[in-house]
Protein backbone atom coordinates (compact mmCIF):
# COMPACT_ATOMS: atom_id res chain seq x y z
CA UNK A 1 0.00 0.00 0.00
CA UNK A 2 1.59 3.08 -1.01
CA UNK A 3 0.92 6.36 0.57
CA UNK A 4 -1.01 7.86 -3.11
CA UNK A 5 -3.10 4.78 -2.21
CA UNK A 6 -3.79 5.62 1.05
CA UNK A 7 -4.95 9.22 0.41
CA UNK A 8 -6.33 8.43 -2.53
CA UNK A 9 -8.81 5.64 -1.12
CA UNK A 10 -9.61 8.20 2.05
CA UNK A 11 -10.14 11.32 -0.65
CA UNK A 12 -12.97 9.22 -2.25
CA UNK A 13 -15.12 9.29 0.58
CA UNK A 14 -13.79 13.01 2.62
CA UNK A 15 -11.33 15.91 2.34
CA UNK A 16 -7.89 15.43 4.28
CA UNK A 17 -6.81 18.07 6.32
CA UNK A 18 -3.40 17.09 5.86
CA UNK A 19 -0.96 14.15 5.36
CA UNK A 20 2.56 13.39 6.00
CA UNK A 21 4.68 10.97 6.18
CA UNK A 22 7.42 10.90 9.17
CA UNK A 23 9.37 6.93 9.32
CA UNK A 24 7.80 5.51 6.78
CA UNK A 25 4.41 5.90 8.28
CA UNK A 26 1.77 7.39 6.54
CA UNK A 27 -0.63 9.79 8.96
CA UNK A 28 -3.93 11.18 7.74
CA UNK A 29 -5.31 13.68 9.55
CA UNK A 30 -9.21 14.61 9.18
CA UNK A 31 -12.09 16.48 10.73
CA UNK A 32 -13.59 14.62 13.89
CA UNK A 33 -17.22 14.88 11.66
CA UNK A 34 -15.82 12.59 9.31
CA UNK A 35 -13.58 10.27 11.38
CA UNK A 36 -15.74 7.33 10.85
CA UNK A 37 -16.25 7.74 7.83
CA UNK A 38 -12.78 8.42 6.77
CA UNK A 39 -11.93 5.14 8.79
CA UNK A 40 -14.42 2.75 7.04
CA UNK A 41 -13.09 4.30 3.17
CA UNK A 42 -9.77 3.06 4.61
CA UNK A 43 -10.75 -0.60 5.06
CA UNK A 44 -13.19 -0.88 2.42
CA UNK A 45 -11.56 0.31 -0.48
CA UNK A 46 -9.26 -1.97 -2.03
CA UNK A 47 -6.43 0.31 -2.81
CA UNK A 48 -5.52 0.02 1.22
CA UNK A 49 -8.15 -2.97 2.10
CA UNK A 50 -6.85 -1.78 5.57
CA UNK A 51 -8.99 -4.40 7.64
CA UNK A 52 -6.69 -5.04 10.26
CA UNK A 53 -7.38 -2.71 13.63
CA UNK A 54 -3.81 -1.98 15.28
CA UNK A 55 -4.70 0.37 17.97
CA UNK A 56 -6.59 3.20 18.91
CA UNK A 57 -5.32 5.51 21.55
CA UNK A 58 -5.06 9.82 21.67
CA UNK A 59 -2.79 12.74 23.04
CA UNK A 60 -3.06 15.86 24.69
CA UNK A 61 -2.26 18.46 21.50
CA UNK A 62 -2.40 21.15 23.97
CA UNK A 63 -3.86 24.15 21.92
CA UNK A 64 -4.98 21.84 19.18
CA UNK A 65 -7.42 19.88 21.54
CA UNK A 66 -7.22 16.47 22.10
CA UNK A 67 -5.93 14.38 19.31
CA UNK A 68 -7.61 10.75 18.26
CA UNK A 69 -5.15 8.65 16.36
CA UNK A 70 -6.08 5.17 14.84
CA UNK A 71 -3.52 2.54 13.17
CA UNK A 72 -5.15 -0.01 10.51
CA UNK A 73 -3.28 -2.66 8.90
CA UNK A 74 -3.61 -4.53 5.35
CA UNK A 75 -2.12 -8.05 5.74
CA UNK A 76 -2.93 -8.38 1.79
CA UNK A 77 -0.95 -4.97 0.58
CA UNK A 78 1.32 -5.07 3.26
CA UNK A 79 1.62 -2.01 4.73
CA UNK A 80 -0.82 0.81 7.34
CA UNK A 81 -1.99 4.01 7.57
CA UNK A 82 -2.36 6.04 10.70
CA UNK A 83 -6.02 8.38 10.78
CA UNK A 84 -5.71 11.32 13.16
CA UNK A 85 -8.78 13.91 14.00
CA UNK A 86 -8.72 16.65 16.70
CA UNK A 87 -11.41 17.25 19.14
CA UNK A 88 -12.01 20.02 21.56
CA UNK A 89 -10.73 19.68 24.99
CA UNK A 90 -14.20 21.30 26.47
CA UNK A 91 -16.42 19.32 24.45
CA UNK A 92 -14.27 15.84 22.96
CA UNK A 93 -16.78 13.60 21.11
CA UNK A 94 -15.84 11.40 18.26
CA UNK A 95 -18.10 8.68 16.58
CA UNK A 96 -16.83 5.51 17.61
CA UNK A 97 -15.06 2.51 15.38
CA UNK A 98 -16.27 -0.55 17.24
CA UNK A 99 -18.84 -0.66 13.58
CA UNK A 100 -15.74 -0.50 11.71
CA UNK A 101 -13.59 -2.22 13.73
CA UNK A 102 -14.98 -4.56 16.74
CA UNK A 103 -11.18 -4.58 18.03
CA UNK A 104 -11.47 -0.72 18.85
CA UNK A 105 -13.82 -0.81 22.02
CA UNK A 106 -11.37 -1.96 24.69
CA UNK A 107 -8.88 0.75 23.28
CA UNK A 108 -11.53 3.62 23.36
CA UNK A 109 -12.90 2.53 26.52
CA UNK A 110 -9.38 3.14 28.16
CA UNK A 111 -9.04 6.36 25.78
CA UNK A 112 -12.43 7.61 27.25
CA UNK A 113 -11.38 7.18 30.77
CA UNK A 114 -7.46 8.12 30.61
CA UNK A 115 -7.79 10.98 28.29
CA UNK A 116 -12.23 11.71 28.74
CA UNK A 117 -12.89 11.51 25.45
CA UNK A 118 -16.75 10.47 24.76
CA UNK A 119 -16.82 8.03 21.44
CA UNK A 120 -20.61 8.34 20.39
CA UNK A 121 -22.31 4.65 19.37
CA UNK A 122 -20.34 2.64 21.83
CA UNK A 123 -21.92 -0.28 23.19
CA UNK A 124 -20.78 -0.28 26.26
CA UNK A 125 -18.29 3.11 27.46
CA UNK A 126 -17.90 2.20 30.93
CA UNK A 127 -14.76 2.83 32.70
CA UNK A 128 -12.23 0.22 32.27
CA UNK A 129 -9.07 0.55 34.52
CA UNK A 130 -8.90 2.98 37.32
CA UNK A 131 -10.84 2.68 40.22
CA UNK A 132 -14.90 4.07 40.61
CA UNK A 133 -14.39 6.96 42.87
CA UNK A 134 -11.25 8.34 40.73
CA UNK A 135 -12.09 11.63 39.44
CA UNK A 136 -10.17 13.29 36.07
CA UNK A 137 -8.59 11.89 33.53
CA UNK A 138 -4.66 11.42 34.20
CA UNK A 139 -3.61 11.91 30.47
CA UNK A 140 -4.12 15.34 29.83
CA UNK A 141 -1.40 17.61 30.59
CA UNK A 142 -3.76 19.47 33.54
CA UNK A 143 -3.98 16.84 35.79
CA UNK A 144 -1.65 17.06 38.73
CA UNK A 145 -0.14 14.10 39.82
CA UNK A 146 0.18 13.89 43.20
CA UNK A 147 2.60 11.63 43.79
CA UNK A 148 5.51 14.10 42.23
CA UNK A 149 4.80 16.25 45.03
CA UNK A 150 4.44 13.78 47.58
CA UNK A 151 7.63 11.57 46.85
CA UNK A 152 10.89 12.47 45.51
CA UNK A 153 11.07 13.34 42.00
CA UNK A 154 14.25 11.89 39.59
CA UNK A 155 15.20 14.33 38.29
CA UNK A 156 16.39 16.69 41.01
CA UNK A 157 19.27 15.20 41.27
CA UNK A 158 21.91 16.28 38.11
CA UNK A 159 22.91 13.25 35.90
CA UNK A 160 25.84 10.98 37.93
CA UNK A 161 24.77 13.08 41.19
CA UNK A 162 23.58 10.79 44.23
CA UNK A 163 22.41 11.61 47.43
CA UNK A 164 25.80 11.91 48.71
CA UNK A 165 28.70 14.18 47.31
CA UNK A 166 32.12 13.01 47.87
CA UNK A 167 32.78 14.17 50.70
CA UNK A 168 29.83 12.36 52.59
CA UNK A 169 27.72 15.59 52.69
CA UNK A 170 23.84 16.07 52.06
CA UNK A 171 23.44 16.92 48.74
CA UNK A 172 20.06 17.69 49.26
CA UNK A 173 21.14 20.86 51.91
CA UNK A 174 22.98 22.53 49.59
CA UNK A 175 20.56 22.97 46.27
CA UNK A 176 17.24 24.67 46.24
CA UNK A 177 14.67 21.73 45.47
CA UNK A 178 13.54 21.19 41.61
CA UNK A 179 9.24 20.97 41.49
CA UNK A 180 8.29 18.29 39.03
CA UNK A 181 7.40 19.50 35.55
CA UNK A 182 3.49 20.50 35.65
CA UNK A 183 3.35 20.51 39.08
CA UNK A 184 1.94 23.86 40.59
CA UNK A 185 3.23 25.43 43.60
CA UNK A 186 2.43 23.17 46.80
CA UNK A 187 -0.23 26.42 48.19
CA UNK A 188 -1.70 26.60 45.08
CA UNK A 189 -3.72 22.80 44.84
CA UNK A 190 -4.77 20.42 47.33
CA UNK A 191 -5.42 20.31 50.76
CA UNK A 192 -4.41 23.14 53.00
Amino acid sequence: MTAREVVAAIGDVVDPLAVEESFGVLTVDVSAASWRTAATGLRDDPRTAARFFDWLSAYDDRDAGLAVVVRAWSVERGGGAILRCHVPRDEPRVDSLTPVWAGAGWHERETFEMFGIYFEGHPHLVPLLLPDSFEGHPLRKEFVLATRVAKDWPGQKQPGESDRDVAGEDVGRRRRRIRPPGVPAPDSWGPA
